[in-house]
């Protein structure tokens, strides 16, 4: 009697909503409706999250609990891997300047984004396919996300619909594009991010080409995405991973699964096209939010980007995923920052694990962060509790240090704040 599709009820509470499926996600056509399982908002409500207290022990557990293909899938980069280890070396060699006799016992960590206030600078990143780590995939991260009074970027491959996301959910949303080739396709997509209400637009410009992710190579985690035996094998050494996968409907039809592997990886596979500026100029005409431009790594590109109509810039490396030997974020932040000379805000990911991590991209322009692994790995350990919880450690280390720096609130942090690199 305890069990709700395999979910353990003695130490979870949750209501079911069941919402109607009138529009289809990217890859999804299904006609019947579907209960998505709701957390009722709360602290620390698996048992065994408390003596998880920093990212890297999250990493771990994660590690323990994936079956070794797919928590490389998330773990990983491209070739070397030199972009996904620079990233997070790079912020570690910046070192902060702490300021004294300044009144810090009263600290802030709110800013705004595109007029909406969050409850701190730390946005959950797009991932796609979230269904690999927990069957709860994206509505548990977007409940999460709304727990903590933050934004939550749905990818355009996400495992449940865009309009299932958005229902379920009140708190801030953007949606994350990957702009179809086919222009029909791209104009319903866009029509019915704007029908559901997502806020903004974040295109995604850094997957001209398919990069070589060796990892996925060597577990045969490609395009079309096929489970032989070995990763059959690597399941069965993680049978809780893999009792949950299998409940969630894996293989079933789409009115239990979302979006089944075969989907997943078609929509994968599409992903992978130049965005030129005719194509921004189309998106810019039919879509009236702020549109964000994720992949930006050059001073030199911002005039550009601004005079077509951007509202905003991330500055990312797809985090080391894509081109490999690239710069760092944080190191290519401070061009782009002084390129835009405030007529937009400058967002950054990359490498971050820790709130240092965060308060330095702060220092040095970012209006706020967007974080993907860390979040993933609370997802894989412990569903939606496990998200806040990641989100929580990044709230309480950030306002730390802010308070040891000498500032009241993140958004007085300045340059000053660190040390100059030599």
């Amino acid at each position: 009697m305890w069990l709700l599709n395999g979910l353990d009820l003695r130490h979870q509470r949750w209501e079911c909503h069941v919402l109607n499926r009138h529009r289809p996600g990217p890859a999804v056509r299904a006609s019947r409706s579907v209960a998505i399982p709701r957390v009722i908002v709360g602290r620390n409500l698996m048992p065994g999250l408390d003596r998880l207290i920093n990212i890297s022990d999250f990493e771990r557990e994660a590690r323990r609990r994936l079956p070794a293909p797919i928590f490389d899938v998330i773990a990983g980069g491209s070739g070397d891997e030199e972009t996904l280890s620079r990233n997070g070396e790079a912020l570690r060699a910046l070192r902060l300047r702490p300021r004294v006799l300044t009144d810090v016992r009263k600290r802030d960590l709110s800013t705004t984004v595109f007029g909406e206030k969050i409850s701190l600078p730390v946005i959950l990143a797009p991932v796609g396919y979230q269904r690999m780590l927990h069957r709860h995939a994206e509505i548990a991260s977007a409940l999460a996300a709304e727990a903590a009074g933050t934004v939550f970027v749905c990818n355009t491959i996400s495992t449940y619909p865009l309009e299932t996301i958005a229902e379920t959910t009140s708190g801030p949303k953007w949606f994350q594009l990957y702009l179809p080739e086919d222009k029909t396709a791209a104009s319903d997509l866009v029509e019915r991010v704007e029908a559901a209400g997502y806020s903004a637009l974040c295109l995604t410009v850094d997957t001209q080409v398919p990069a070589k992710r060796e990892r996925d190579i060597r577990n045969r985690m490609t395009v079309p995405l096929r489970p032989d035996p070995r990763m059959i094998l690597a399941a069965l050494r993680r049978p809780r991973w893999a009792i949950d996968f299998l409940l969630g409907g894996v293989g079933r039809n789409a009115a239990q699964v979302p979006m089944s592997i075969d989907a997943a990886g078609r929509a994968i596979a599409s992903t992978t096209r130049p965005v030129t500026v005719e194509d921004f100029a189309w998106l810019r005409e039919r879509w009236n939010g702020p549109l964000i431009v994720k992949g930006v790594m050059r001073g030199e590109d911002c005039e550009r980007i601004i005079e077509l109509g951007a509202d905003g810039i991330v500055v990312s490396n797809h985090g080391g995923r894509q081109l490999d030997s690239a710069q760092s974020t944080i190191e290519a932040l401070p061009a782009i920052v002084e390129a835009l000379a405030g007529r937009a805000p400058v967002f950054i990911d990359g490498g971050f694990r820790r709130g240092t991590d965060v308060a330095k991209a702060l220092a040095l322009g970012a209006r706020a962060v967007l974080v993907g692994r860390p979040f993933l790995f609370g997802l894989a350990v412990g569903g939606q509790s496990g998200v806040e919880k990641v989100i929580d450690i990044f709230r309480d280390e950030l306002d730390s240090t802010i308070g040891l720096l000498g500032y009241a609130s993140v958004r007085d942090l300045d340059s000053d704040a660190v040390a100059p690199t030599r």
